[in-house]
């Protein structure tokens, strides 16, 4: 790789903003080659930290991602450039988009028809993707705030059900083309693609840090990771985080400068075009 690259790897939903508006950017103003690679954010995390990969900058959603780097001896800190929260996106084309166009996060008309028997609902590996960790955790949480227990458990039909998990990269694409009716989304990425979405209140979309401690914490499931083994997962706020790794190909100070960049006026301004609300929180010095 040439020395007059930048190689950025990001959570899968940041593909547009970085692909086509934040990397492009920062290419002709610094006179560069920029390379993006996305995928599912804890998937991206292990492949940097095994070095199949290798990269200038990574950008997590959640903290999560950005601790497997920091066990692996690839960075000291990140800092966070946006943030987002869940939403519930509709194919407008569904036959079921009327419902979905007259649902509303203010009650749990949203949730009522995701549970409808013929709905296809996609969503992401909660193993792989924090998204796929997000949209349970939002599911739960909707359970509680509606009042409807055992709902979201139906909507799923299982934490890991097969039947409903796309690889991050492609859940946007197979929405767009119908193979699903409504799939969990980013407010971010939602707004980038066009698509029509259901807002959701505070409570329930993971958005507000304020409510961590005293309601986003009341839940937590139990995954199987790759190795068979139980985890227990725990909410995260939904920040983007940015880390240059200490084995950038193209140098830290490289790396350093696209941080710069999207932390910076334009870069802000591109993340606010794209969907994305500012970031919040402090540097993450992740332990």
């Amino acid at each position: 790789m040439a020395s007059s690259d930048i190689k950025v790897t990001y959570a899968g939903s940041m593909g547009k903003v970085m692909d086509q508006k934040l990397g492009p950017a920062f290419a002709k103003q610094n006179q560069v080659q920029y390379q993006g690679q996305g995928q599912g954010a804890y998937g991206m995390a292990r492949l940097l930290a095994s070095k199949k990969v290798q990269a200038d900058v990574f950008v997590s959603i959640t903290p999560g991602p950005m601790q497997i780097l920091k066990d692996a001896g690839l960075i000291d800190t990140a800092v966070p450039v946006a943030s987002t929260s869940m939403v519930i996106a509709w194919n407008p084309h569904s036959k079921y988009a009327s419902q979905f166009a007259a649902a509303s996060g203010k009650d749990d008309s949203w949730l009522k028809v995701l549970a409808e028997p013929g709905v296809k609902f996609g969503r992401t590996d909660p193993d792989s993707d924090p998204k796929g960790q997000n949209i349970v955790f939002t599911l739960l949480l909707a359970d509680k705030y509606y009042q409807q227990p055992g709902l979201g458990e139906k909507v799923m039909g299982g934490v890991q059900n097969p039947a409903q998990i796309h690889m991050e990269g492609g859940l946007l694409t197979r929405l767009e083309g119908g193979q699903v009716d409504a799939a969990a989304g980013y407010e971010s990425e939602v707004i980038s693609a066009k698509l029509p979405y259901v807002a959701l209140p505070d409570q329930i979309n993971l958005s507000n840090p304020d409510m961590a401690k005293k309601w986003y914490d009341k839940v937590s499931f139990t995954i199987k990771d790759s190795k068979g083994q139980d985890k227990v997962l725990h909410t995260q706020p939904l920040v983007y985080y940015a880390a240059v790794l200490k084995n950038a190909p193209d140098g830290v100070k490289e790396g350093e400068k696209f941080v710069q960049f999207m932390q910076g006026k334009q870069g802000q301004s591109l993340f606010k075009q794209s969907g994305y609300a500012a970031p919040k929180g402090s540097a993450l010095y992740v332990q």
